[in-house]
């Protein structure tokens, strides 16, 4: 028997299909409802608090109802993607359309961007054009905005760990909850000074809130596309972790990636002293990888020593 042929995926059934029943990968089918609410609740806010931010002539209003509409948009986005990650395999897209989860995170980071690069702009050409602003009407539209991303952000605690666009989607309505919080306060400084720079200068900080959030969510998603290792995995300890099976000498071509924000896949050679193919062994193994390094989809291949795998030594592409 060739030792290429001698893998979990074709021979000996170890490769399982840990999605249907790993917890980690069912959170985006699980937050449709959030998604919904959220969405519903965030667009007629937004339209609350443009109208509002032009009638109180108040810059910081009317970019946090623009950043407020990013974040609709990129709910409606990651939802999305919630659904294309659920479409069955193709020929030609052999993994289904999983991979959209990364797309929508990266898509939501660079739109995010944007937004801050239009908001301060604005606030920089404000500090030299103060406009009075109606301070009671910003506190009060600004206050119903703590409590509807306060409330949206809840919706998404949960699943903040294990999916990316979960964790986007909480930071998002996280964030916008307490910079609506600081639009308060500066109602407030406005009200006791008479300060109209205040609103600009609330703006900027608006923008600095939005960069450190969407820094972290930009950086994982291009990460993620770039099929990095997904964070909280430890190739050094997977590695050890087969090295230390029955019988491997040698690990080599160990490629971990996402397959979607949620799923993880793993290929690696494993070179025995003996010549045979040991089923319960795979099966054990893909358990093992999904149990101790939530890495759901797992495909080995056994080699005998005596093999010159093209792909060997460690560090061949």
């Amino acid at each position: 028997m060739s030792p290429h042929e001698i893998s979990s995926h074709d021979h000996c059934e170890g490769h399982t299909h840990a999605h249907a029943h790993a917890g980690h990968v069912h959170a985006p089918a699980n937050f449709g409802t959030a998604f919904a609410i959220g969405i519903t609740l965030n667009l007629g806010f937004v339209i609350l608090e443009f109208a509002y931010g032009i009638f109180a002539h108040s810059l910081a209003l009317i970019a946090d109802a623009g950043h407020n509409m990013g974040d609709v948009l990129g709910l409606l986005v990651a939802w999305s993607a919630t659904f294309l990650a659920r479409r069955a395999p193709t020929d030609r897209h052999t993994y289904g359309l999983r991979s959209s989860s990364i797309l929508a995170a990266l898509f939501n980071a660079i739109f995010l961007l944007i937004t801050v690069g239009a908001i301060a702009w604005e606030a920089i050409r404000r500090f030299g054009e103060p406009a009075p602003v109606a301070a009671h009407t910003v506190i009060w539209i600004s206050a119903i905005g703590i409590c509807i991303n306060g409330a949206t952000a809840l919706m998404f605690m949960s699943g903040r760990k294990h999916d990316l666009n979960i964790r986007a989607a909480f930071l998002h309505m996280a964030a916008d909850a307490g910079v609506s919080l600081g639009v308060v306060i500066a109602g407030f400084l406005i009200i006791a000074t008479g300060w109209h720079w205040i609103d600009p200068a609330i703006s900027l900080a608006i923008a600095a809130v939005i960069i450190v959030g969407t820094w972290g969510l930009l950086r994982d998603s291009v990460n993620l596309a770039l099929h990095a290792v997904p964070q909280g995995i430890d190739v050094g300890k997977v590695r050890q972790y087969l090295s230390g099976l029955p019988h491997v000498t040698e690990v080599h071509d160990l490629h971990v990636w996402p397959m979607s924000t949620t799923e993880t896949a793993l290929t690696a050679h494993l070179v025995r002293d003996i010549d045979n193919c040991d089923c319960a062994l795979l099966e054990q193994a893909s358990k093992d990888l999904h149990r101790k390094f939530e890495i759901q989809h797992a495909t080995l291949q056994f080699e005998t020593q005596d093999h010159r795998c093209h792909l060997a030594p460690e560090g061949r592409v």
